[in-house]
């Protein structure tokens, strides 16, 4: 799995640099302004799973992972806070059904 660094967006905006995706999954720090970017240049739609770390009262969160479909094509803006996210040793786990094509960014919003 790869680590990749969380941007930080200016108030005057900002060109963000892309990931390509690893075939094992990637990883990055969570927090309360943080976004996944996923950009999916290839032809069918690609399954982004990110795990869930999540608990009430010591008790884990049931469901373990947030699927978010990218159609071919097209992208997404996920949320990702630390609060769902943010495994023990503070990063984010995203896993990918295909990475032909599929592109992405971490980001925090100002």
């Amino acid at each position: 799995m790869a680590i990749v660094g969380t941007q930080t967006l200016p108030l005057t905006g900002a060109a963000l640099t892309y990931s390509a995706a690893a075939a094992g999954g990637d990883r990055f720090t969570p927090g309360p302004r943080t976004f996944l970017h996923v950009r999916n240049g290839g032809a069918s739609s690609v399954s982004v799973t990110l795990t869930v770390t999540a608990t009430v009262d010591g008790m884990s969160v049931g469901g373990g992972s947030r699927v978010v479909a990218v159609p071919a094509g097209a992208d997404r803006l996920v949320p990702v806070p630390a609060a769902t996210y943010q495994a023990v040793d503070g990063l984010a786990d995203v896993a990918w059904s295909a990475t032909t094509s599929v592109t992405f960014a971490v980001a925090i919003a100002p």
